[in-house]
């Protein structure tokens, strides 16, 4: 207590007392203990090591920092709404496949998944919407066979290989349709009315390197020539046919049912191996000797790099979609294939094999390819 006597002299004795404690504290600090410390001991503060305690061992695993950090991120997928994109515009089988698929699946998945149009350069507007958006599965689209093509053509600025394919959700045989109340009443006279004026006759499609021009380019080289006219989106197109601005329509039955059924168009060809019963009179490529049938397929996907568990998650939901009543009502409207749905593992591949096969075909017509 030497250094207490010191400070007695001091004229401000609350300071000397003070000073007094301080040090008779730090005199009498008992030695190093080696018993634990309390488990309400303070944590080491950060950069500083701490050394296991029996209060820490002991201490129960769902209350460890580590443990909590863990929980937290392993997010609940989905818990907020998705997005759900279609690169085409309002109308057409792209929007109406996203709209009937994501009202069924949003029941499974517990969570809105409103539709986005995003319409614009065969497709590739919305996948660069989707490719911009992050990888964590709260951003999808309808990828189409017309994209596809024109990935192979060199037209798109990604690559089918940018998406992490969920589902094939739709197969739907291609065909070109003619006004009911025009001047062409049958294949027959469109292919008349080809050989006889190669420069007359004008088709409405989606856009450059799409399927659209792919068909027309094959039917030109057999001699029906036909100026291929773009149009960004479905409305346009049908009304550049039902105003006669085209003479035909490159499209599936399904997403023109409406004027179908109105008998404002009628088909002349289906690109299929055989006949379809819903159309018996309506020949098929095959037996016209036309050896084409690029038929449109519609699939979901996702941005590469996704999190399996989330593609699996949304897979899962979709599948379920497609087996209820509602889409069953559907796919009848929309003259599906039966063998429309494909699994994740499954359309990958696919996707694969139809982009090598647009690769080769257009390689054989002389067209752009990548």
């Amino acid at each position: 207590m030497g250094l207490c006597a010191t400070v007695r002299g001091m004229t401000v004795l609350s300071a000397a007392m003070a000073l007094c404690v301080l040090v008779v504290i730090g005199c009498s600090a008992p030695p190093t203990s080696s018993k634990a410390p309390e488990p309400t001991a303070k944590p080491a503060q950060s950069g500083q090591a701490a050394a296991p305690t029996q209060a820490a061992a002991a201490k129960p695993a769902d209350t460890k920092p580590a443990d909590t950090k863990a929980s937290g991120s392993a997010e609940k997928f989905p818990s907020r709404p998705i997005d759900f994109i279609v690169p085409w515009g309002a109308g057409g089988g792209a929007d109406q496949l996203a709209r009937k698929l994501g009202s069924i699946a949003e029941k499974e998945l517990a969570v809105a998944m409103p539709a986005i149009n995003v319409a614009g350069a065969t497709g590739g507007t919305g996948a660069a919407k989707l490719l911009a958006a992050a990888n964590d599965g709260y951003s999808v689209a309808v990828f189409i066979a017309d994209s596809l093509a024109s990935v192979a053509s060199g037209d798109a600025a990604y690559s089918h290989k940018d998406f992490a394919p969920i589902i094939r959700a739709q197969l739907c045989p291609s065909y070109l349709f003619v006004k009911a109340d025009g001047p062409y009443k049958s294949w027959k006279d469109v292919e008349a009315a080809a050989k006889a004026d190669p420069s007359k006759l004008k088709v409405g499609i989606t856009g450059q390197g799409s399927l659209d021009e792919v068909t027309a380019a094959y039917l030109g080289s057999k001699g029906v020539k036909m100026n291929s006219v773009p149009y960004p989106t479905p409305g346009e197109r049908y009304a550049a046919l039902l105003g006669g601005h085209v003479d035909l329509l490159y499209e599936q039955a399904g997403d023109v049912r409406q004027y179908l059924t109105n008998n404002q168009i009628k088909p002349v060809i289906i690109f299929r191996e055989q006949k379809l019963a819903d159309f018996p009179d309506v020949p098929s490529s095959k037996e016209l000797g036309y050896d084409i049938f690029l038929p449109q397929f519609r699939t979901i996907v996702a941005k590469k790099g996704t999190d399996p568990a989330r593609i699996k998650v949304l897979a899962d939901a979709f599948e379920k979609a497609t087996k209820t009543s509602d889409w069953a009502a559907f796919a009848k409207d929309q003259y599906m294939t039966e063998d429309s749905f494909m699994g994740t593992e499954t359309v990958t591949k696919f996707l694969d094999g139809e982009y090598d096969t647009c690769v080769t075909l257009m390689k054989q017509l002389g067209l752009k390819t990548k």
